[in-house]
């Protein structure tokens, strides 16, 4: 799908000026402005052809209104000619005509009509690449838009026209300075280019201040601008250097644009000079080289051109410095890994040399969308990432740069819909992804919250973080002299403290959350106080006897691991076990193998490793039923068996109090 748009006036060809009076043969003059690339004269040349055409020469001018308005950013327009085409059965003839009406219906984010004409053209083309390709990016685009990634984008309205604004590029190590492209009115140049029907191309600089505004943009000095159109610009790290596209416009000549190098002095530039890439072969005035990236030593410089070897419209070329010589070597492809039959334009090198360029020819949402392709080896870049919605869109995106440290915010380029002018300047910003806790504690008996209980937050990345419940029984985890509390990709452990509770634990994750999250953690916490007995699993012991009962079907010791787990928790807390058995046999009995099986429990618990000074073993015999219902009398009363054999199964249970919150082990200060 190939596209000249003016968004790459500085990778077309440069223009022949062409008088517009004193014309008769409108159809002529048409071609020869089309031919020339001066779509703006074009269109008009052609409206007039048509009053006199023949019905087959009519669609053909049609077609070639259609893309006129195509390469002017026009795409609705473009939609109005080519569908005229077709009714006058062009595609009979040219079926590209539907390739193409499908392009600018995808550039109005019409994805399903696109989509449904794209598969008429490989109807008529079976196994064109450019249709194939076409009918993935509309479900690839409907795929994004509905699942857009996290980025903020805005217009730059201090700095935008209704004319061309685009390709900002750093001017200064702080990072304060902007220089971008722009045909606003104040132009170097005289007159209107006729491929735009705009002011020429000049470059322009402006200052932010400490708040974040743009000053007024001043245009640059004549060192720079000239009468032709400059254009896509980048300094070197030191910002001492600038290289930048200058796009000539001779009459009756086809002059190829080409990249120039000025160095500062002071506040202005010495005179610009070409960087020499287009060679000195026959035919190599009418090369286009532009959109210069280079990296940090600025030793590399990748470019867009059409220059022979290409695999098709522009490419990504890159060239090396070589400093025996104080020139720049014969440049090479970046390759089909990057390069298509189409456009790849607009490219930038990040700190890491990480590739960034627009492309009409891989996979995206519209016109030209924008991609991250990783630096994989010297010179050579790979792993190709279209940067999605809402980076990309419909419309035309090029020209990216990042803040200062960061590719988490930056500025680009786009004419998409919405904007001020022709190509806009946008920035975008990735939001911080942040993470919130909240921690709200209570009563595991009465729901009550529970102030001044001491919250204790442990993180996988060595974290550790103390805090303390306000009188609604909260604190919120958000953050504190501007460090957040929860991190991206860590594991946390939460553990609450209180005299007269036991400790209570939670856990949870932020890893895998790729967007900000509100975590909500309520901790119940049992009451622990020294007229309050505590229930755990029941444990079993042999009939009659006071050994822990352990077989296939069950194992007492689990049970006493919940107690174990309190005690490991909790390793301040001295408590009472009681044991209590059911009211059958004799008192003192039931008494005596009761302390036989608290002691059993305590014994086991020490075998594990909690000091036996922490435990006290208390045989409660059958003096105290579980529950009111429970008591002797009342069980005997129970009509069945079984409502007996449960009502005795219940009373016979294993129990705790906290007597203390004041253990210390030995040797303890």
């Amino acid at each position: 799908m190939k596209t000249f748009n003016f968004l790459t006036c500085f990778i077309v060809l440069a223009m022949l000026s062409t008088s517009l009076h004193a014309q008769k043969n409108f159809a002529k003059d048409a071609d020869f402005a089309f031919k020339n690339e001066n779509f703006y004269s074009a269109t008009e040349l052609y409206k007039k052809a048509m009053a006199k055409a023949k019905p087959e020469e009519k669609a053909r001018m049609n077609y070639r209104l259609g893309e006129s308005y195509r390469f002017l950013q026009e795409p609705d327009q473009a939609e109005v000619y080519y569908g005229k085409a077709v009714k006058l059965k062009y595609d009979k003839t040219n079926p590209d005509v539907i390739l193409k009406l499908a392009d600018v219906q995808r550039q109005q984010a019409n994805y399903k009509i696109a989509k449904r004409n794209y598969e008429k053209y490989l109807a008529a083309k079976p196994g064109d690449s450019e249709g194939k390709e076409g009918v993935e990016s509309c479900k690839q685009a409907i795929e994004w838009i509905s699942e857009p990634t996290k980025h903020v984008v805005q217009q730059e309205i201090q700095l935008n026209t209704d004319k061309y604004d685009f390709s900002p590029t750093w001017a200064d190590k702080k990072f304060t300075q902007m220089v971008f492209s722009s045909s606003r009115n104040g132009a170097t140049g005289d007159g209107v280019d006729l491929r735009t029907g705009e002011s020429y191309m000049d470059l322009w600089i402006t200052t932010r201040d400490n708040k974040g505004k743009w000053g007024e943009p001043v245009i640059m000095d004549e060192t720079i601008n000239t009468k032709d159109n400059e254009g896509s610009s980048i300094f070197n790290a030191k910002g001492t250097n600038l290289y930048f596209t200058r796009c000539p416009v001779v009459k009756k000549e086809n002059i190829g644009c080409d990249i120039l190098m000025a160095t500062k002095s002071g506040k202005s530039f010495k005179s610009s000079k070409s960087l020499g890439l287009k060679g000195d072969a026959e035919g190599s005035d009418s090369i286009t080289v532009g959109h210069p990236a280079i990296n940090k030593k600025e030793t590399l410089l990748i470019f867009a051109s059409d220059m022979p070897g290409g695999l098709g419209g522009k490419d990504l070329w890159y060239t090396t410095y070589d400093k025996r010589e104080k020139s720049w070597t014969k440049p090479v492809n970046l390759g089909p890994k990057i390069n298509t039959p189409e456009n790849e334009v607009f490219p930038f090198l990040d700190q890491d040399e990480n590739l960034y360029f627009s492309s009409n020819g891989h996979v995206g949402l519209g016109g030209l969308d924008m991609f991250k392709a990783e630096k994989v080896a010297e010179n050579k870049w790979g792993k190709i990432e279209n940067l999605k919605y809402p980076l990309n869109s419909a419309g035309d995106d090029f020209s990216i740069v990042f803040e200062k440290g960061t590719d988490q915010k930056g500025f680009f380029t786009s004419n998409r819909e919405g904007g001020k002018g022709k190509d806009d300047i946008y920035n975008f910003s990735l939001p911080e992804i942040k993470y919130l806790l909240e921690v709200y504690v209570k009563n595991k008996e009465t729901n009550e919250p529970i102030p001044g209980v001491t919250i204790t937050l442990l993180g996988s990345d060595g974290s550790q973080i103390v805090k303390t419940t306000d009188e609604e029984g909260k604190f919120i985890f958000d953050e504190e002299n501007g460090k957040r509390f929860i991190n991206k990709n860590t594991n946390y452990g939460l553990q609450t403290k209180k005299n007269d509770f036991l400790a209570a634990k939670t856990k949870f994750s932020t890893e895998g959350e790729e967007a900000s999250k509100r975590y909500i953690e309520e901790v119940f916490m049992q009451p622990a106080s020294a007229d309050v007995v505590i229930d755990f699993p029941e444990v079993q012991y042999a009939y009659n006897k006071s050994e822990l009962l352990v077989n296939e079907r069950t194992n007492a010791k689990d049970s006493l691991n919940y107690l174990y787990n309190t005690l490991m928790e909790n390793p301040e807390i001295i408590i009472e076990l009681q044991a209590h058995t059911d009211c059958r046999g004799k008192d003192a009995y039931n008494e005596a193998l009761s302390q036989r099986r608290a002691q059993s429990c305590v014994d086991y618990l020490v075998t594990k490793g909690i000091p036996a000074e922490r435990m006290i073993a208390k045989g409660m015999g059958e003096t105290i039923p579980r529950a009111i219902g429970l008591e002797c009398d009342t069980i005997e009363k129970m009509s069945t068996k079984e409502e007996q054999e449960a009502a005795h199964q219940r009373n016979r249970r294993t129990q705790f109090r906290v007597l203390s919150y004041d253990y210390k082990p030995s040797g303890g200060q």
